[in-house]
Parts: C-alpha cells; sequence; structure tokens
C-alpha cells in the first residue's frame, strides 16, 4: 500500500525532481551528497549519513577524496559505498586532465592548476606525481609515484629521470601534496627537487617546475624563486 511506504521515498523523488530543475544550484552539500549515495543505498534514508559524512571530513571534496578505510569508519559505510564515493572524486580528476592533455601544459597553465587541485587538494596522504612532458611540452604522461605518511612519500631522483628517458620525455613538472594544507615547500621538498635537476641536466631533461598542492593555495617552486 502507498502508505506503507517509507518516507524517504517520496523525499528521493523531490530531491532528484530539484536537481533535475535547477542543475543542483541551490541544492545544500548534503543534498548533493544524498544523491550520490541514493545509488548504492536504495533502502534507507541518508540524509543522517551523508550528513555525517560531511561533520567527519568537512566538505563534499574530501569526503570523496578520503581512502575507503576511512570511509568505512562511519557507520553506514560499507565498502561499496565508499568505492561509489570515491567514483566520483576520479571522475572529477579525469575531466580536469582533459583540459590539459594534447595542449602545450605550460601555454594551459591555469588549466594545469585546477588539474593538480582536484588531483590532490582532498587526498590526507601525501602522494607525489611526475608530469612528463614531450619537446614540444605537451602532456605525455601523468604518473602516480609515491604514497607515503600525511607529510611524507619516499621519491628516487634517479627513478623519475630513468622513468622520463624511456617516456622519451624532454620536460618535467613534479607534483605532491602537503595534506597539512600549508604548501609552504619543506627543505627536503627543495633537496629532493635539487637532485632531480641536476640528474636531469646532463641528459637535457629540464625540470620546469615543482608543484605544492595545499588546501587552498598552489606553490610553485619558480615562482618561490626555488629553482
Amino acid at each position: 500500500m502507498e502508505a506503507d511506504k517509507p518516507h524517504y521515498h517520496g523525499h528521493r523523488d523531490r530531491l532528484r525532481a530539484r536537481f533535475a530543475e535547477t542543475g543542483g544550484k541551490g541544492l545544500a552539500d548534503y543534498e548533493i551528497l544524498e544523491l550520490v549515495l541514493f545509488r548504492a543505498i536504495p533502502q534507507r534514508d541518508v540524509k543522517p549519513l551523508a550528513k555525517d559524512l560531511l561533520a567527519r571530513f568537512g566538505d563534499i571534496g574530501r569526503v570523496c577524496a578520503a581512502r575507503p578505510d576511512q570511509l568505512t569508519e562511519i557507520k553506514g559505510i560499507s565498502e561499496k559505498v565508499a568505492l561509489e564515493l570515491n567514483l566520483f572524486q576520479e571522475v572529477a580528476t579525469r575531466i580536469a586532465r582533459e583540459q590539459v592533455t594534447g595542449r602545450a601544459v605550460i601555454s594551459s597553465w591555469s588549466a594545469l592548476l585546477d588539474y593538480v587541485r582536484t588531483a590532490l587538494q582532498n587526498v590526507s596522504t601525501e602522494e607525489f606525481r611526475v608530469l612528463f612532458l614531450d619537446k614540444k611540452n605537451r602532456l605525455l604522461a601523468d604518473e602516480f609515484q609515491a604514497r607515503g605518511t600525511v607529510d611524507h612519500a619516499p621519491v628516487y631522483p634517479r627513478e623519475i629521470i630513468k622513468r622520463a628517458i624511456a617516456l622519451d620525455a624532454s620536460a618535467l613538472i613534479l607534483v605532491h601534496n602537503h595534506p597539512s594544507g600549508d604548501p609552504t615547500p619543506s627543505h627536503a621538498d627543495i633537496e629532493m627537487t635539487r637532485q632531480v635537476i641536476e640528474i636531469g641536466k646532463p641528459l637535457s631533461i629540464v625540470v620546469h617546475d615543482h608543484l605544492v598542492v595545499g588546501r587552498d593555495h598552489v606553490a610553485s617552486f619558480k615562482q618561490l624563486g626555488l629553482m
């Protein structure tokens, strides 16, 4: 009977209708998260769960970028639901990466910054990536190099240059995040960058920049005069 339907059935229909009408404009963050959770949790009122996720992680970006083991600490979040949330982070990252793929990265700098922010600003552990560029500064490959703790990821400069040679790359942009939110380069960041530059120089492999992604800002070694 219609009267026996749980109250959230009507809520889901209304929320979907609001999204269809406005494209999401005017919906609260928890309501957008509800729409995501509808896909993975068909038989439950997910509004409290959406609010719990935001209370724990702070915003939608951090929710979707959280590791599955962090997400499943929240009561009601299964591994299936965690993967569904992570899917949206990966979709956002790939959309941002499409804006720099096939273009000269140096002349698409704002798109590059958007991409690295999308990929790394919400990640809770330090990750290190290298963008390998061809002679026209087009993106050949964007490769994950290392994942570490909240403040360190092990990086091996000779391995970076070895990989550049294998890809026939002419230039590099180093990228990593500071989960603390402060993108100020550390002494270890500066020393590692110096080593990559020195190893690459005799092989005509140029390091264009090292970008450190914080919560609200991306620090550029070049702009800071560190290279």
